[in-house]
C-alpha cells in the first residue's frame, strides 16, 4: 500500500516500524525533521514529504498530529473520497474529522501506543477498519468497538500504563536502595510483573492471578491493604476523563 503519516512523533514513528518489511511504500511529513531522518535510515520504503504530498501520494492516510494543531494543519490538504483516513489522536472525534478530511469519507480512530513497533499492542478502533487489520493485524489485536463512547473509554484506560510503571519504577528505586544494583532491581521488577500477565488475556484471568496472590498475611496481601485507598484513587482519575471523552457515568457508577 502507499501509506502517509501526518505529524511524525513517537507514536508514528513505532507504527512505521511496526510496518517495516511488508513492502509498502510510506511517507512521513517532516514536522520532527530528525525523527523522520532516523526512520528513512531505519525502514526502507520510507521517505520524507511535505504534508500535500503525503496526501496527494498516500491511500492510506494516519493522523498523528496533535487535535489543536490538526485544526491548522488539515483544512485545504487534497484528501480524496478514495482514500482511507487513521486518526490516533485524543480529542479529536469523528464529526469533527470528517470535517477536516472532506471529501473523505472512510475515517476510522485507532489508540496505538509504543509496542506497535514490536507487535502485541491491542488495537481499539471505531468504526471496524479492514485496512488497519490488514496492516497491523497479524501482530497485533485489533479490537473494533460499537461505538466512539466504548473507544474513547479505552482511550481513558489506556491511560493506566504510566501510573503503573510510575509505581514499578518507585519499587525498583526501593529495591535498589537495598540491594545497590538499580538495573537488575529495575530488570527484577519488570520480569515478575511480566510472569503473571497472559499475553492475551481472557474474561477472569487478572482476577485468577490476583487470586493466587491473595494469602491471608502473606507479602502480596499486606501490601495490598496497605495501598487500598489507591483503588479510589484510580477510579476517580479515570472517572475525571468523563467530561473530556464524552463519557456517560455508567448506571452503578459509586461516583
Amino acid at each position: 500500500m502507499r501509506l502517509g503519516f501526518l505529524g511524525t512523533g513517537e507514536i508514528a514513528a513505532a507504527m512505521v516500524r511496526g510496518l517495516a518489511g511488508q513492502g509498502h511504500d510510506i511517507l512521513v511529513s517532516p514536522r520532527n525533521a530528525a525523527l523522520a531522518a532516523r526512520l528513512c535510515a531505519e525502514v526502507p520504503g520510507v521517505a520524507v514529504a511535505p504534508n500535500p504530498e503525503v496526501v496527494a501520494g498516500s491511500d492510506v492516510v494516519f493522523l498523528c498530529l496533535l487535535a489543536r494543531v490538526a485544526e491548522d494543519v488539515l483544512p485545504g490538504l487534497p484528501f480524496r473520497a478514495d482514500q482511507t483516513v487513521i486518526s490516533v489522536m485524543v480529542d479529536a472525534p469523528l464529526k469533527r474529522l470528517r470535517g477536516l478530511c472532506a471529501p473523505a469519507t472512510d475515517i476510522s480512530i485507532t489508540i496505538p501506543l509504543p509496542p506497535i513497533a514490536t507487535g502485541g499492542c491491542p488495537l481499539p478502533v471505531y468504526p471496524a477498519s479492514p485496512v488497519l487489520e490488514a496492516l497491523f493485524g497479524a501482530r497485533n489485536p485489533v479490537l473494533p468497538q460499537p461505538s466512539e463512547a466504548a473507544l474513547n473509554a479505552h482511550l481513558g484506560a489506556s491511560a493506566l500504563c504510566s501510573p503503573i510503571l510510575d509505581q514499578l519504577l518507585t519499587t525498583a528505586d526501593w529495591l535498589a536502595g537495598h540491594t545497590g544494583d538499580p538495573g537488575q532491581a529495575e530488570a527484577y521488577i519488570a520480569a515478575i510483573i511480566r510472569t503473571f500477565l497472559p499475553e492475551r488475556a481472557r474474561g477472569g484471568e487478572l482476577a485468577a492471578a490476583l487470586a493466587g496472590l491473595s494469602t491471608e498475611g502473606g507479602l502480596n496481601a499486606t501490601l495490598r491493604a496497605a495501598m487500598s485507598g489507591a483503588k479510589d484513587d484510580l477510579r476517580r482519575g479515570l472517572d475525571g476523563f468523563h467530561a473530556r471523552l464524552g463519557l456517560d457515568t455508567p448506571s452503578g457508577d459509586r461516583t
